[in-house]
Parts: structure tokens; C-alpha cells; sequence
């Protein structure tokens, strides 16, 4: 089992900035995805970003594209989302996932057997 704790949420102005932790505590990473997605109200919980681990190769949505940055500590096993210029749409519950999985299968959620609890991002206007 991979335990998954995100932390770094809160409340911000847009046009700020924010930065998201995952971390998995007490195992490596290893070769594993680990993504993180995000879900507003009323809607599907949508990719963000990631990282295939093994290699440090980060991707990310279009939507988000320019402004959030994924990066990885190995020693602590724990991933990054630096999130800049916040918009009032990036507004939603983030988390994190992990899992075995390749390019055709990293962005959709329901593939992703590892979960954290999610941690709020509210983005004011």
C-alpha cells in the first residue's frame, strides 16, 4: 500500500502563489507516476500534472501549462506543485496519486490505485 499526504493548501488572492506537498512516507516512490489532480464542486476531478519518478520527467494539463511546476525531493520521497498566478478556476480540493502506469494512462484518474486525502485550494478574486 502506498500512503499518500498532501499538505500546502489554503486560501490565497489571484494572481499568488501556493505550494503543494505529496509525500509517501515510509516507501520509495520508485517507478511509480505520481500525479497530482484536482476536484471543484460539481465537477470531474481533472489532471493537473506529474512526474514519472524514475526518470524526473514532469508533464502537465494545458490548463495550467506555464504557470504550476512539478518537481520531486527522492531523499524525501515527497513531490512539489509550485503553483503561480493563481486564477479563481484553480479553485478546488488537490491531491495526489500514484500509481504504475505509462503515457497513455497517467491522465485519467480512475487508473490510479493510490490516493491521498486532498487538501483545499481556494483562490480569491
Amino acid at each position: 500500500q502506498v500512503q499518500l499526504i498532501e499538505s500546502g493548501g489554503g486560501l490565497v488572492q489571484a494572481g499568488g502563489s501556493l505550494r503543494l506537498s505529496c509525500a509517501g512516507p515510509g516507501r520509495t516512490f520508485g517507478a511509480y507516476t505520481v500525479s497530482w489532480f484536482r476536484q471543484a464542486p460539481g465537477k470531474e476531478r481533472e489532471f493537473v500534472g506529474g512526474i514519472d519518478w524514475r526518470v524526473d520527467k514532469s508533464y502537465y494539463a494545458d490548463s495550467v501549462k506555464g504557470r504550476f511546476t512539478i518537481s520531486r525531493d527522492n531523499a524525501k520521497n515527497t513531490m512539489y506543485l509550485q503553483m503561480n498566478s493563481l486564477k479563481t478556476e484553480d479553485t478546488a480540493v488537490y491531491y495526489c496519486a500514484a500509481g504504475l502506469l505509462g503515457i497513455a494512462t497517467r491522465r485519467t484518474a480512475s487508473n490510479y490505485p493510490h490516493w491521498g486525502r486532498g487538501t483545499q485550494v481556494t483562490v480569491s478574486s
